[in-house]
């Protein structure tokens, strides 16, 4: 009866470390980590503010994994309509760490942001706005140079594709250089830009070329701008097409390149980048009307272990690679799984390549744990969102590129592989036989883009760029006839006139 008597300190032991190991991966409410631009509001004014919580254990320990329990975040405050109206969204982006985004309608004060786990403060919430806290549809534009101190914005010559892409435009004089850049330009059946003037917080423009619908893009965020910033008088043509238009060589090795502003560009050309429209959209509507965004991404719904290793790729037939990509992977279907959905360049080759296949959700794709990034008409928009997930990144060589190409290193944030495919199976058996390097890649790429493509770097990049622009006209800034009006929207503005102008 008493047979067990002589392993009970050994069953004691066991049971006393199987305990002590639990208590250790015990969220620890005091050291969990919190940051983020989110947590200052009334400074830093966004579409959806948002911050982090990393999950710490009793031992100092980040987790890996979700912590057992959600985090709980409430905002209190007052409002015009009484209590601080907002919505708050939580984001688990699997590691165990955390994104909360939230909105507030019209303004809140005796704000206090209250972060919880299991009912207790966590690290040192609760967090108090001693100012009142405005919402982004609120009209409230700040002196620039005091927005930029606030985002924590470089200044655009510290930004080196800011500073290569400006190096060509040291004076610009559009009063001198205007009838010959339209004259260049203004094709109707091939060309579609916008001439844009900022002045006194106004915003004019005139555009040319017979499809001018992604206009849109750039009013949207020329106002989202003006709403929390005094913008510098400036003026500069956007190319709303897909390939940049200020090429080298040619007739421009004596007449200078023209400036032009674009989102997208090349080894080629002098365009000067934007962020994509595409990303830019995803900041302004973020918690809005888009439902993919650079936060939403990032929710896990498949940990590494259980996706599926093969490359994934879905899109359309807007390159001769991407019809190759598709026979590749049916020469390799344990390694591909590639497919398009729409056949518009190759129409006379879709029953070579197709059929094609119905859209799913890009969470979807993260099934997979290898993506690919393969050029379309220009730069594939997709890679940053590629980038903020949690699965490798595969990128193709090109000479096309977005704004933040140049601080990216090959083997760090993504594995490259050659324009023509060749080496695309090798890349991928290379991962495979390397999977923990492949997911050291994988955290890396997250760490870049919450440095670097969060919606405050996005609006960021836009404030740096254009105020370092504004510095180099020497023309005057006149709204010229035959430009429209592109009104300011907005729900609410502060009661306190703004802060001083920036005088540039």
């Amino acid at each position: 009866m008493l047979w067990f008597t002589p392993l009970l300190p050994i069953l004691l032991t066991i049971f006393d470390l199987a305990y002590s190991i639990d208590e250790s991966r015990l969220v620890d409410a005091e050291k969990t980590l919190v940051w983020g631009p989110g947590l200052k509001p009334d400074e830093v004014v966004l579409p959806a503010r948002y911050f982090f919580i990393h999950a710490v254990d009793k031992n100092g320990r980040k987790f890996e994994q979700s912590p057992p329990q959600e985090f709980q975040v409430l905002i209190k405050g007052n409002s015009p309509h009484g209590k601080c109206r907002s919505n708050v969204n939580f984001i688990d982006r699997g590691d165990g760490s955390s994104i909360i985004r939230y909105t507030i309608a019209d303004w809140c004060d005796q704000v206090e942001l209250e972060v919880r786990y299991n009912g207790s403060h966590v690290a040192h919430s609760p967090y108090v706005i001693y100012n009142k806290v405005y919402s982004e549809r609120c009209y409230c534009p700040q002196d620039l140079k005091l927005w930029m101190l606030h985002n924590n914005c470089p200044s655009g010559l510290n930004d080196k594709q800011i500073a290569w892409d400006l190096h060509s435009f040291k004076r610009v004089n559009f009063s001198a250089i205007r009838e010959n850049l339209l004259r260049r330009y203004n094709q109707p059946e091939s060309v579609s830009l916008c001439h844009y003037v900022v002045k006194q917080q106004q915003i004019w423009r005139q555009c040319y070329g017979k499809y001018t619908g992604f206009k849109m893009f750039m009013d949207a965020t020329l106002l989202a701008l003006g709403r929390v910033a005094l913008l510098p008088d400036m003026e500069f043509y956007l190319n709303l097409g897909d390939w940049p238009l200020s090429k080298k060589g040619g007739q421009q090795r004596t007449s200078g390149p023209y400036p032009i502003f674009s989102w997208c560009g090349s080894d080629d050309s002098y365009d000067i980048v934007l962020p994509t429209y595409d990303i830019t959209e995803s900041t302004v509507e973020n918690m809005g009307r888009v439902t993919l965004d650079m936060l939403s991404v990032q929710k896990s719904e498949y940990p590494w272990d259980i996706k599926e290793a093969k490359a994934f790729w879905r899109g359309r037939d807007s390159r001769r690679e991407r019809l190759e990509l598709i026979e590749l992977a049916r020469k390799h279907p344990n390694w591909l799984n590639a497919s398009l959905t729409n056949f518009f360049f190759f129409r006379n080759e879709e029953d070579k390549y197709g059929p094609k296949v119905p859209h799913i959700s890009f969470l979807e794709f993260f099934r997979y744990k290898y993506q690919l990034n393969v050029d379309g008409v220009v730069a594939a928009y997709r890679f940053p969102y590629l980038l903020a997930s949690d699965s490798l990144v595969f990128k193709q060589d090109s000479g096309f590129y977005e704004h933040f190409y140049g601080k990216l290193s090959p083997y760090k944030h993504y594995v490259p592989f050659k324009r023509d495919l060749s080496d695309l199976i090798e890349r991928l058996q290379w991962a495979k036989e390397n999977d923990d390097r492949a997911r050291e890649i994988v955290s890396e790429a997250r760490k870049f883009v919450e440095e670097n493509l969060m919606p405050q770097h996005i609006y960021c990049y836009h404030m740096a760029l254009f105020k370092e622009w504004s510095t180099r006209l020497v023309s005057p800034i006149t709204v010229l006839p035959g430009m429209e009006k592109v009104e300011q929207v907005y729900t609410c503005s502060c009661k306190e006139p703004p802060y001083p102008r920036d005088e540039l």
